[in-house]
């Protein structure tokens, strides 16, 4: 699978297609497209409305919320004590030392699925999040103005690193990263407050906050609530009084945030398959280390991801005769490419997860004896069409979601279908990539371990 993890435990090939890719790539295009304009024909504001504020609830205690966080932090606990051990303990072979398994393949592709398919599972397997159940002010006081760029940097920090070094590799390294993780949380909350450390510097915790926006379920402290997958994204960008979730997007640090959730996973396909070995090889062959290339490359795709969205945003505004301003469209917009985000985490880690699902079944039986001939599953080829499938859908319920949200924003039908064009060409362009990326055969990263 196009993942750095997913090349560090195990490499991998893929048949190319038998059609042309760009007749495919522009089909793919052309399907999301396609999509945006029959969505323009529902212009029924009642079944718009009716669709995502769909919700069904179930009383929940207190006292059963107590015991489940409890029992999770116990459990989060002990995975991480375990990871920390058997990354210092166990065996030096990647595919089968439990620390690689556990958190690459257990968590990366995993618990990352369980979020945003069914509800953040990190806010009650998190070791340390019961710390924000018992804040102080800190130390000092947090800048708000900052808002969440600190995560913003955190998470294209660790997706460098998970790049340019043998952290998927050597679960030593590991280990020590997930060291100076829990101490870096630890100091940094004591600093300044966990409650604003979580909320806006912690890379993890925004990380899979980001991603549980999207899954049917959430919960208050009495309720619990079931939606339609995807559907709370709407209400997230632009809360109404009797709103009980926070916005998800509220700022220029924010829309960084989604697409960087978009980008982050391009970017590891891409650095991951034969054409973008090919490109990079001469870089780090020549005189620029490997980290340098691959932190720029990170950082130059990232800032044209965010541009484009920018670009969007101020062409849909110049194109409209409405008190709204280019900002409140990019903030508005912004939540809908979440669902992009789920799309192509699916396609990039279903394989690779239950590719490794022996293997995290051996971790969880015998802990602590390594399978010696590990099993690795084989996917059929028809599993390809199933990646295809996964970003496709994402696309398609991005543009819902941005559908919806555009009704919500705008009294006139016509002003709502006109402001979604510029940010559906986005997404047309983020779907021939990612969908170009996918058809390619992997290779492992030049110039790294």
């Amino acid at each position: 699978m196009a993942s750095n993890a997913a090349v560090g435990l195990g490499e991998g090939g893929r048949n190319e297609l038998s059609i042309p890719r760009w007749l495919y790539v522009a089909t793919g295009g052309a399907a999301v497209g396609a999509s945006a304009l029959l969505a323009g024909f529902v212009t029924d504001r009642r079944l718009i409305s009716a669709i995502h504020t769909y919700h069904q609830n179930w009383l929940f205690s207190n006292s059963h919320l107590q015991r489940i966080h409890i029992c999770g932090a116990v459990a989060g606990g002990t995975l991480f004590i375990y990871a920390l051990f058997r990354g210092l303990r166990g065996p030096s072979l990647p595919a089968i030392n439990a620390a690689i398994i556990v958190v690459f393949a257990g968590f990366r592709a995993g618990i990352t699925m369980v979020t945003y398919l069914i509800g953040n599972a990190w806010s009650i397997l998190s070791p340390i999040s019961f710390l924000r159940r018992h804040d102080h002010d800190g130390v000092f006081v947090y800048p708000q103005r900052l808002g969440r760029w600190p995560a913003v940097s955190g998470i294209l920090f660790l997706i460098w690193i998970e790049t340019v070094s043998e952290i998927t590799t050597s679960p030593r390294t590991l280990a020590a990263g997930l060291f100076g993780y829990l101490m870096f949380t630890l100091t940094g909350g004591g600093l300044f407050g966990f409650q604003n450390w979580f909320n806006n510097v912690d890379p993890v915790t925004v990380f899979f906050h980001a991603y549980a926006r999207f899954a049917p379920f959430t919960r208050d402290r009495t309720q619990l609530k079931l939606s339609f997958p995807g559907m709370r994204l709407v209400t997230a960008s632009e809360p109404t009084a009797t709103q009980t979730d926070d916005p998800l997007v509220s700022g220029y640090d924010d829309v960084a945030l989604v697409i960087l959730l978009v980008w982050e996973l391009t970017f590891s396909g891409f650095v991951t398959t034969t054409v973008g070995a090919q490109m990079l090889q001469p870089l780090v062959s020549g005189s620029i280390p490997a980290p340098v290339v691959y932190g720029g490359v990170l950082l130059i795709g990232f800032s044209v991801f965010f541009l484009a969205f920018v670009f969007a945003g101020r062409v849909a505004c110049a194109r409209l005769r409405s008190t709204r301003d280019s900002s409140t469209l990019i903030i508005a917009f912004a939540p809908s490419l979440l669902a992009v985000a789920v799309g192509y985490h699916l396609a990039h880690y279903a394989g690779f997860l239950i590719s490794l699902s022996p293997s995290i079944a051996n971790v969880i039986t015998t802990p602590l004896t390594p399978a010696s001939n590990p099993v690795v599953l084989t996917l059929p080829r028809w599993f390809a069409g199933i990646n295809i499938v996964c970003i496709l859908a994402g696309h398609v319920l991005a543009i819902w979601v941005a559908h919806s949200i555009a009704y919500c924003l705008f009294s006139s039908r016509l002003q709502a279908i006109r402001s979604q064009y510029p940010f559906v060409a986005v997404m047309v362009f983020y779907t021939a990539i990612s969908l170009w990326l996918i058809s390619l055969p992997t290779a492992s990263p030049p110039g790294v371990a």
